[in-house]
């Protein structure tokens, strides 16, 4: 354990399980005040139970929809009422299907983009002004490398990522003047219960054995840029190879993709 976050409030969105659970303890063992969000409140008081005991700081539980504004302005007003001051927001909060568009009820699409993009937006509006405000920040929204790849069964998901993506580069700009920092993190799969719901049959995740990566790991890399000006994190660096030539090479990259990347 290291006291390089002592002091600091680091809050995570999709806190209850997988890569949020991952980075809140990470952000516990260097010290971090830690507030933790999502839906399932006892799960994140037990985890909030882990990671103060780990820190020696404060952890707090804060029960919220991303699907739901309402909600998203309470939690925010309760954060604000705990802390003083907000040091990291990382936006790793949201879900996916994968299914081929065409045949997929139009409300599972609606449904991602108001989590994974909306949702996001908002938070990242909310603790962004409070940023601006303190001269001081850093925001951490999580897109995917399906906002980069294209890869089918995976339409309405990759878009939401790749509005992610554009948003955070956007961003970035109109906050720098402010001090505020803006990072986007494109992890490809991991080892979390995401795949429950995006892929119930398992066959994803048998095809792609070799570059599922481990919350834990992805956790840590994110921690480590904490307070730096990365613009992104793309992990896992065959993937991030993989992106960078289907830019360069996008009839080959198409090829490539139906042939290895799409077999969902």
């Amino acid at each position: 354990m290291s006291d390089s976050l002592r002091n600091k409030v680091v809050v995570v969105t999709g806190a209850s399980s997988g890569i949020g659970r991952a980075i809140v303890m990470e952000s516990a063992s260097r010290g971090a005040t830690v507030v933790l969000m999502a839906r399932s409140l006892d799960k994140l008081e037990e985890i909030a139970a882990e990671a103060q005991e780990l820190s020696g700081s404060a952890a707090f539980a804060i029960k919220v929809d991303l699907g739901v504004a309402s909600e998203i302005e309470e939690a925010f007003k309760e954060v604000t009422s705990k802390v003083s001051h907000i040091d990291y927001l990382v936006n790793a909060a949201g879900f996916g299907k994968f299914e081929y568009f065409m045949d997929a009820p139009m409300q599972d699409a609606t449904s991602m983009f108001q989590v994974d993009v909306l949702g996001l937006m908002y938070m990242t509006r909310l603790f962004g002004r409070v940023m601006m405000d303190q001269r001081s920040g850093q925001i951490i929204n999580f897109a995917s490398m399906a906002g980069k790849v294209p890869t089918t069964k995976s339409a309405a998901y990759s878009a939401a990522k790749a509005a992610v993506i554009q948003f955070s580069n956007v961003l970035r700009l109109e906050l720098k003047q402010f001090g505020v920092k803006v990072m986007t993190v494109n992890p490809g799969p991991v080892y979390t219960n995401f795949f429950n719901i995006a892929d119930e049959k398992g066959d994803y995740v048998k095809n792609v054995q070799a570059f599922m990566l481990d919350p834990d790991d992805v956790a840590w890399e994110v921690v480590h840029y904490f307070g730096s000006a990365k613009r992104e994190l793309n992990l896992p660096v065959s993937l991030a190879v993989l992106a960078k030539l289907y830019n360069l090479f996008p009839t080959i990259g198409d090829y490539l993709s139906l042939e290895f990347a799409s077999r969902k």
